[in-house]
């Protein structure tokens, strides 16, 4: 069996396949044997079968016309044009289809070299050892092939396969004329309708230049490399469109974009390779690795996913990004309206406490409890939006992606540090005083109602039992910072959940959707429709996302109790208002209160710390940029602190040349509201 080869039975093999005419077992049994060899010993076996075959001059001699003549005798362009290239049926249909070829496989039809590599290369490992492999080591087993085949044999294999190149460029040149009336594509850049479109032009120019090589006439193709440049600049045009703010992107358009990327980089490929008369080996050497590696991708549903959602996750953390910026505050102005605006949030939360108390007190049922809980959660912080208040804990899923964006805009991904810590800084103070206002109102106010509703009615607000369980939720020995963290994973999902509604709605153009419906034509007079489509257009993905984020937190609780796993949420701003009722309820020391009040904080840390690593590593991720060092950037903090101390937690000793509070995304454009406030 082929996976038992060794240096003793390897030229037997290698011989048993020649005398019975068998190509593909041949190649399919040596592509087992490597690919059982694995990464660690992918190089040294193909060093053995170039000596095997090296050594036996007569079997090498037949190997390589076995070789030849069987690859005149196969389709060779559906494998240039379709392998590694994404399907024009849509991300959906490529996804089922892939899932279902794992359980289902379609025949394969071994006159098609597609086929072929798809049998060969039919696991997603086999990428890894095909390249343990030097290239200098599959060229030098090529040469030695290329060497022992005849003549002739050699010119028509060289013929043959040029032409399958070349036609194989000029089928690609067509699909990509044909993107050109995709409507994704056109919503993005309605100048696509213009005859002279560079996907057109590039077309045309892939005709003339096809021609001329079958002719072998001379042709400068120096203005057909010129088209091609434009087409990719192009693709990458429209790319930015679908990622900034005000066009919006989706599965499909990030599929579309990604194939028409994939299909200039084939054309570009296949070009270079066939343009010559004379093939040069390298070049073909690397353009088989290229399909190989491709055909053993295509099996992988995670590749998939990976290089079609970059695109869609890029688009909405964007749009989270567009938000944080104004959650920084970089002067005395800022620093204050962000205090009177948590603060504002800070009386609604007390407020929404004491009422989710109440409901603990009326619903017995976990589900229905949950549900109410949810919606008290999710109205509550809709509202404090909607009126342009804040809630501290809201800001790092925000605040994150912008971080992220700054670092993209900083030296083509890599870091500037000083600026990036001085940023960080700016966000620190502003999460502090955020965080501030929210605590202390929610406690303060809390605590008034508290000792108000004591004086008149000579009752604690809370009984005894009451009062105990909303202290113990906050002792950190109880599992609190674990529902502390739940808490800040559901506030990344928040900030998702924005940007994937903000996206949403500019896909699908909801402002001029919602003017130009026909039910809202008969209720609302022009202007108030107008007013009405921009409103919901500009804070839609804002309002969706706090009323998930409530649902999020208030069924939490209800699933753990139900499926007795510890899950729960620690909020910090409910916390801080529950510590406030207890604490006067229970009528407990100023030395015990100031103990919760750092439990409430501790709660806080990882609220937030939570909520702002798991954003900033997806917003990296979908951008393809890095943090080059944290510690160089702590370093550049600490510095920061140590020459403007003041500067980490008030507007004070603030940098002479610091930026203003620029709304602008990173291309540079104004951002499409710049009324949202520094809010839910």
């Amino acid at each position: 069996m082929p996976k038992h080869l060794n240096p003793n039975n390897l030229n037997a093999f290698i011989a048993e396949k020649v005398e019975s005419n068998a190509p593909f077992g041949l190649l399919l049994g040596l592509s087992q044997w490597l690919r059982h060899g694995k990464a660690k010993h992918a190089a040294e076996r193909v060093r053995l079968l170039r000596r095997t075959l090296a050594a036996d001059v007569e079997l090498c001699g037949k190997t390589a016309v076995l070789l030849s003549r069987w690859l005149c005798h196969l389709r060779l362009y559906p494998l240039f044009i379709s392998v590694g290239i994404f399907s024009r049926e849509g991300f959906a249909r490529e996804m089922l289809g892939r899932w279902y070829e794992k359980f289902n496989p379609a025949y394969k039809d071994l006159s098609d070299l597609r086929d072929i590599f798809a049998q060969i290369f039919r696991e997603e490992r086999d990428t890894e050892w095909l390249e343990a492999v030097p290239v200098g080591e599959w060229l030098r087993l090529l040469n030695l092939l290329r060497y022992h085949t005849p003549e002739q044999n050699r010119q028509t294999a060289r013929t043959y396969m040029r032409q399958e190149g070349l036609y194989a460029v000029e089928m690609l040149s067509i699909w990509v004329a044909a993107e050109e009336l995709e409507p994704d594509l056109i919503r993005l850049d309605p100048k696509l309708l213009d005859r002279d479109s560079p996907f057109v032009a590039l077309k045309r120019e892939v005709a003339r230049w096809v021609e001329a090589r079958f002719a072998d006439t001379p042709f400068d193709d120096a203005h057909l490399y010129v088209m091609l440049d434009q087409c990719r600049h192009q693709v990458e045009t429209l790319r930015k469109k679908g990622t900034g703010a005000g066009a919006g992107s989706s599965l499909g358009v990030a599929h579309l974009l990604e194939r028409l990327d994939q299909t200039l980089r084939r054309m570009t490929m296949l070009m270079d390779v066939f343009s010559p008369v004379d093939t040069a080996p390298r070049r073909m050497l690397l353009l088989t690795g290229t399909l190989a590696r491709a055909a053993a991708e295509q099996h992988s549903l995670s590749w998939l996913w990976k290089r079609s959602v970059k695109m869609l996750a890029r688009s909405i953390t964007q749009n989270s990004s567009d938000h944080g910026e104004h959650y920084i505050t970089r002067n005395k102005n800022e620093y204050r309206s962000m205090f009177y605006s948590a603060a504002g949030g800070g009386i609604l939360i007390a407020l929404m406490s004491l009422f989710k108390i109440h409901l603990g007190m009326v619903i017995h049922n976990q589900f229905w409890l949950g549900v109410a809980e949810g919606l008290n959660y999710g109205i509550g912080f809709a509202l404090i939006y909607m009126l342009g208040l804040t809630v501290a804990t809201k800001q790092p899923a925000m605040t994150a992606s912008r971080f992220a964006a700054a670092v993209e805009r900083n030296d083509k991904g890599h870091a500037v540090d000083m600026k990036l810590a001085q940023l960080l800084v700016d966000v620190m103070r502003s999460q502090t005083v955020a965080v501030f206002g929210n605590v202390f109102v929610a406690i303060t106010l809390a605590a008034t109602i508290a000792a108000v509703y004591l004086f008149n009615t000579r009752e604690p607000l809370l009984d005894t039992d009451q009062a105990a369980y909303q202290i113990n939720a906050i002792d950190p020995t109880g599992g609190t910072l674990w529902f502390a963290a739940i808490a800040g994973v559901w506030l990344f999902c928040s900030g998702i959940i924005s940007g994937f509604f903000d996206n949403r709605c500019d896909y699908l153009n909801l402002r001029m959707r919602l003017r130009h419906h026909p039910l809202l034509k008969l209720v609302l007079p022009a202007k108030t429709r107008a007013r009405f489509a921009d409103y919901v257009h500009n804070h839609y993905g804002s309002i969706m996302g706090n009323l998930c984020f409530g649902m999020l937190l208030g069924m939490t609780g209800f699933v753990g109790h139900a499926t007795g796993l510890p899950l729960d949420i620690r909020h910090v701003a409910f916390s801080s208002a529950n510590l406030g009722y207890a604490s006067i309820s229970d009528a407990s020391g100023i030395g015990l209160f100031f103990k919760n009040l750092v439990f409430v904080l501790l709660i806080g840390g990882v609220n937030l710390w939570v909520s702002f690593a798991i954003t900033l590593w997806v917003a990296l991720r979908s951008r393809e940029t890095r943090i080059d060092s944290w510690w160089r950037i702590g370093q550049c903090v600490w510095q920061i602190a140590k020459e403007r101390p003041w500067s980490l937690f008030f507007p004070l000793q603030l940098p002479n040349d610091a930026p203003p509070a620029a709304k602008d995304n990173k291309d540079g454009k104004e951002n499409k509201d710049n009324q949202k406030d520094a809010s839910a």
